[in-house]
């Protein structure tokens, strides 16, 4: 048995054995961590020596553990035979956002990350995180391109879902139980976006070139670093870096993808990381499904250099792997060209080896599809997600009671028909019930009209509408908060309101009808006005002015975890 074959060995030995045997081109093969599709990209395997893959569309847990065989098995007949590593965006929410996140496949659904620190519950996440890690697993997914440990500083930001929250403490203290709970299931977790994706200069996003910037007005970097803390503290496998260019913070204003400061300077010696680094996907090169999409490289504050040139960038600040990139002979030429010894990339080679030994790749890299099929939906594991759903619910105003008709608005009429008579006008029900989606300003562009930014208002003839039927019934609304959401004008027409973060409608309306208890927490201020949003700091926390309600509503230990960061002057009420 060759020695890196042998589980006996210690895993740092098996790495040198395989390490001295590779060639340059299977060395920067590893290197790339490429997207796949169930059913396509085998050669990436076969001929161009990829060994990592960002799973995107899943049919069924049972045919993506099947693809994973099919995979490995190829893998297994290459020279050395290194095993495949699956990745994955969440697969467990209610947000469908194809650059981000993915529903369906028969995963169970819990909450958004935003309402699971809604629970304030580290208990909860932890065992959410490992039940969803199991299901991943499963399937034959072994790496979990999340959590999101950034903040939700900024209101207007569209990733705001993917965030625990607003507050610094919470956040820690969520990420760190979700990473115990996901590696804990032997599924490795990639935190991202270091180092903080939430201070986004106005909201916009940094998949797009007008949203390339950060803004710290309040010069506020150390809060947002204080959840990645906590990651590597928990023992975080791997670190993703953001797109964004860390304007005003004081480190070099360049894409935190090429930023020494930050991937060398902050992660690497004031943390002490030593995992893997991996890009933020096609930062580099972008990305292109022909006929369907193509989309430039994110290579913000270095678009004017040659892509060979942005490369050794990446590679100087300490970059192991290429996300989304399936182009292992930049990195050969970059080495052919005596710009870059292969020493270099050797030390990323490493941690990407001891990555697949640790995770048991090599000793058994497959899925059982049967299995899958039990595991994946079963009924503890939905059970599991629902209580998580039901404790993520905040109640914002009123208070539930019974109510024999109904008249609802984005809800199963079937479902809502198991509480009470379902009638066609508010004017016939007890109650109207309606389920609302956060306000944004719809953008065009195939990936662009997935982010939810611009104003968190409800336009005017929307809410005129609401009033009406308010009007005509007691109305209980339940607004899904995948960001902040300005509730001015409709809080006073509200019998009752319930903020959800992801919710099925049997949940919601158990809330609601008063049924289930509701005891989840605010995870971020709601601000009173766009204007207050707008003159807020992007890096400062409860930084609009008097908000409609506060970090923590509505349990008397608001903000009691928010004990750091700079306070606001702006702010009246705090």
């Amino acid at each position: 048995m060759t020695p890196y074959k042998n589980p006996a060995l210690p895993v740092e030995d098996r790495v040198t054995d395989l390490l001295g045997r590779m060639t340059l081109e299977e060395k920067a093969g590893l290197m790339c961590h490429g997207r796949m599709f169930p059913g396509s990209g085998a050669e990436l395997v076969t001929e161009r020596h990829l060994t990592h893959f960002a799973m995107m569309h899943v049919p069924s847990p049972a045919e993506m553990a099947e693809w994973n065989n099919t995979v490995q098995d190829l893998a297994a007949g290459t020279r050395l035979g290194i095993p495949v590593t699956f990745s994955s965006d969440p697969r467990h929410g209610f947000t469908g956002n194809p650059a981000t996140a993915h529903t369906g496949g028969g995963f169970s659904p819990g909450p958004e990350p935003i309402g699971l620190a809604a629970t304030d519950d580290p208990e909860l996440v932890e065992r959410f995180a490992a039940m969803a890690g199991r299901e991943l697993r499963a399937a034959g997914i072994r790496l979990a391109l999340h959590p999101m440990a950034d903040l939700a500083t900024e209101p207007r930001w569209a990733r705001i879902s993917g965030t625990f929250g607003e507050d610094a403490g919470r956040a820690a203290r969520m990420v760190a139980a979700y990473i115990r709970g996901m590696q804990g299931a032997g599924v490795a977790c990639m935190v991202k976006h270091f180092p903080g994706g939430g201070p986004q200069a106005a909201g916009e996003d940094p998949h797009f070139s007008y949203g390339r910037h950060q803004a710290y007005p309040g010069a506020n970097l150390d809060y947002h670093l204080r959840p990645f803390a906590a990651a590597f503290a928990a023992g975080v496998s791997q670190l993703m870096p953001c797109y964004a260019i860390p304007t005003g913070s004081g480190l070099a204003e360049v894409g935190a993808n090429f930023n020494r400061d930050v991937i060398t300077g902050l992660a690497r010696e004031r943390f002490g990381f030593d995992g893997v680094v991996c890009t933020d996907f096609n930062a580099l090169t972008g990305f292109e499904i022909p006929g369907v999409v193509s989309l430039p490289p994110r290579n913000w504050g270095v678009e004017h250099l040659p892509v060979l040139d942005q490369l050794a960038m990446m590679l100087d600040a300490g970059v192991d792997q290429l996300g989304g990139e399936t182009c292992p002979e930049l990195l050969t030429e970059l080495v052919a060209s005596g710009r870059v010894p292969e020493s270099r990339l050797d030390v990323s080679v490493r941690r990407l080896l001891r990555e697949k030994f640790r995770l048991g790749l090599f000793e058994n890299p497959y899925a059982d599809p049967d299995a899958a099929t039990r595991l994946v939906g079963g009924p503890e594991h939905r059970s599991l997600g629902r209580e998580a759903q039901r404790r993520s619910l905040v109640w914002l105003t009123g208070s539930p009671r019974a109510a024999r008709t109904l008249y609802v608005e984005n809800l199963d009429p079937d479902v809502a028909a198991r509480y009470g008579r379902v009638v066609e006008r508010p004017e016939d029900a007890d109650l109207a019930v309606i389920r609302l989606s956060a306000p944004y300003e719809p953008r065009e562009g195939l990936l662009e009209s997935h982010f939810h930014a611009g104003s968190l208002e409800f336009p005017a003839a929307e809410l005129d509408r609401l009033r009406a039927v308010a009007a005509k019934a007691p109305a209980a609304f339940c607004v899904h908060l995948d960001r902040p959401a300005v509730l001015t004008g409709l809080v006073p027409v509200a019998d009752r309101m319930l903020a959800d973060f992801g919710a099925a409608d049997e949940v919601v309306l158990d809330a609601l009808l008063g049924r289930t208890p509701v005891d989840g927490v605010l995870p971020f201020d709601l601000p009173s006005s766009m204007r207050a949003v707008r003159e807020s700091r992007e890096d400062v926390p409860f930084d609009t002015r008097d908000p409609l309600f506060t970090t923590g509503h509505p349990g008397a230990s608001a903000r009691k975890s928010s004990t750091s960061g700079p306070a606001s002057s702006r702010n009246s009420s705090k």
